[in-house]
């Protein structure tokens, strides 16, 4: 089977989902207070492709690693955060408004960021990858935007068939992209051990790095504790299932092995908030801290 026939409707059930738990209320409230979303969006958009240049760069990546951690690095943020953010006591509605707009920003940046790392990668000359700039742009509207307008649209119109939806769905958003790791991984398994001793350390720093500097950002700034949690997982967790369809897409690029950093990345990503979350929530039974 192919993979990409997984990956696509995966990433789109994902975003409907997000816009299922869209709610205008939460964009009003969260706006009243645009500190926090300005800083996770450029945490977001600015800082993670800067992040994964220096580590790619500090690394010497091959050119299509490079390129995939670069993919990594100006996709949006996962969808799985807003759950992550819940079980850390986090800013939920903080959480949701950052990955709507980051994955509507992204429909743009991606591809400015993307011709970039091309010409720095050398992939555009030692592998001969080509970015085709409106085919990634249509796929994107179709896998991304839509699904988020359609599941607005659903919200609006039928709310209590919605939140049973979002309910559903997000239960299956961390095993749905477990599942596409899992695929991928059975199908390119001897790259991705050969690499992986490589990748998982250009792909754990990614995910350290960025949450940490999250962290710091959000303290300089005297976040409360919610927010300054919400934005360490927004920035460290970016959506691998997003990043794996435009590197495996026909339409695209095509290319398993720029995919293989995002599934590498999958996993480090999913381990390294998981335990940023249990120790946020052993601490919070340790010293009975209510959420």
């Amino acid at each position: 089977m192919n993979p990409i026939l997984i990956v696509l409707p995966i990433l789109s059930l994902l975003m409907f989902d997000l816009g299922l738990t869209l709610r205008l209320g939460d964009f009003r409230t969260v706006l009243r207070h645009p500190a926090p979303v300005l800083v996770g969006l450029l945490g977001q958009i600015v800082l993670l492709p800067l992040v994964a240049w220096g580590i790619a760069e500090a690394l010497h990546l091959p050119p299509l690693f490079y390129l995939g951690l670069m993919l990594i690095a100006c996709s949006p943020g996962g969808s799985s955060s807003n759950v992550f953010s819940m079980l850390a006591g986090g800013d939920v509605a903080l959480s949701v408004t950052l990955t709507a707009l980051s994955s509507l920003i992204t429909l743009f940046t991606i591809p400015v960021v993307l011709a970039w790392a091309l010409v720095a990668s050398g992939a555009g000359e030692l592998a001969a990858v080509h970015l085709p700039v409106g085919n990634l742009l249509v796929q994107n509207i179709v896998l991304m935007a839509v699904p988020i307008v359609l599941g607005v649209l659903v919200q609006r119109k039928w709310p209590h068939v919605a939140a049973r939806l979002a309910r559903a769905l997000g239960k299956c958003a961390f095993p749905a992209l477990m599942l596409l790791a899992g695929i991928f991984f059975v199908q390119h398994e001897q790259t991705i051990i050969v690499n992986f001793r490589q990748l998982g350390w250009a792909t754990g720093l990614l995910v350290v790095l960025t949450a940490g500097v999250a962290a710091a950002v959000s303290c300089a700034c005297r976040f409360g504790a919610s927010v300054r949690r919400t934005l360490v997982i927004e920035v460290g967790m970016q959506n691998a299932a997003q990043a794996i369809a435009v590197a495996s897409s026909p339409f695209i690029f095509g290319n398993a092995v720029i995919a293989t950093p995002a599934i590498v990345y999958a996993l480090m990503m999913n381990v390294v908030l998981l335990a940023y979350v249990g120790a946020i929530i052993a601490r919070r039974k340790r010293n009975q801290i209510p959420k």
